[in-house]
């Protein structure tokens, strides 16, 4: 999908998987579904997936990767092929995006924003008003809707003038922002368990005590709201009034407890206490706000723990320092049996 993602599971997937194991009737929930790929491992692995993030973004992102071409047949537009087509066709607009997010910014405010060309920008406005009229006049379901949402995000991430995500852009344009914007349809898998998402606080979410939870909380300062303001908002198609150098949205409402290093540990034990689910699943970085020992005595508050080292990811690298300081940090998997007697053991 081409996204670079803070905290992308991708390469600790099917050690997770490993550890959660076969489905076993409940639902497999990741409550923090990012960009989905630990939500698509398990529906490949034939569980019932539910899909949650704050950011409906990214839960658009984590439902598309799980949605079969059963769910999404597109059969009111002649098929998914003939529905990219047609939005790669969609004449551009001189709405939202264009008007903040490219150079035409300046003709209005003090800023130049070059997240994208103009012609990119007008394409992206003109997409995204496709999609809405289809869906309005009732020619794409739910599931087809997200899909192409999905899509359209892959395809201006795909010519984003940014480092990788959108806390700022880039003051010259890169060789990969110059090309013209193309959506490109993904392979849907033609069956999977059924799907669902949410996009709430995850401390909200309701689970059966048969079900199987997954968490992936944020574990630095980084606010994932601010990070990925431009993406919310072509997944939203609002028009949010914005401000600063880059005209990044309202997130304050959207900001995470995780993400404070006095807040996150207390955050942590009380989300897993919350949860009503038998078995929990918490991944956490070695790197993180909250030490690893210091989690594993809160967890133990709440249940049966083991600590599984995974293997170690890329470090999001937003600047020079960051690049020096080193390329990987450690991965490690909570598991916690809530219903057992609490203690603490490492494998």
């Amino acid at each position: 999908m081409s996204f670079r993602y803070i905290g992308s599971k991708a390469r600790v997937t099917r050690a997770i998987l490993d550890r959660v194991g076969e489905p076993d009737g409940g639902i497999f929930h990741d409550a923090f579904s990012g960009t989905g790929v630990v939500a698509r491992a398990a529906s490949e692995a034939g569980w019932k997936v539910h899909v949650n993030d704050h950011l409906i973004s990214s839960a658009i992102m984590s439902l598309a990767r799980v949605t079969s071409s059963e769910q999404a047949d597109f059969s009111l537009i002649g098929g998914y092929s003939q529905a990219i087509d047609e939005l790669n066709a969609a004449e551009p607009v001189s709405g939202f995006i264009w008007r903040e997010y490219s150079p035409a910014s300046a003709r209005h405010c003090d800023v130049e924003r070059m997240y994208f060309t103009e012609h990119n920008a007008k394409k992206i406005d003109g997409m995204r008003r496709q999609i809405e009229q289809w869906r309005n006049d009732g020619s794409l379901n739910d599931a087809e809707t997200y899909v192409l949402i999905a899509d359209l995000m892959g395809a201006a991430n795909r010519v984003a003038n940014t480092a990788g995500t959108y806390g700022c852009f880039l003051s010259r344009w890169q060789k990969q922002s110059l090309a013209n914007i193309a959506v490109v349809a993904r392979i849907l898998p033609q069956q999977a368990p059924h799907a669902t998402m949410t996009s709430d606080d995850v401390a909200k979410l309701h689970y059966e005590l048969e079900d199987t939870v997954y968490f992936d909380p944020p574990y630095t300062k980084r606010q994932y709201a601010a990070y990925y303001h431009v993406l919310e908002t072509i997944a939203l198609g609002d028009e949010p009034t914005i401000g600063g150098v880059c005209g990044i949205r309202p997130w304050k409402d959207k900001a995470s407890d995780y993400c404070y290093k006095a807040r996150a540990a207390m955050a942590l034990e009380r989300l897993v206490e919350g949860c009503r689910a038998r078995r929990v699943f918490l991944s956490y970085s070695a790197e993180g706000h909250v030490s690893l020992d210091v989690l594993a005595s809160k967890l133990e508050n709440v249940g049966r723990v083991q600590l599984h080292d995974l293997d170690q990811i890329g470090r999001y690298r937003p600047n020079r320092k960051a690049c020096q300081a080193g390329s990987e940090v450690q991965e490690v998997l909570f598991e916690v049996q809530k219903s057992a007697r609490p203690y603490c053991l490492t494998a």
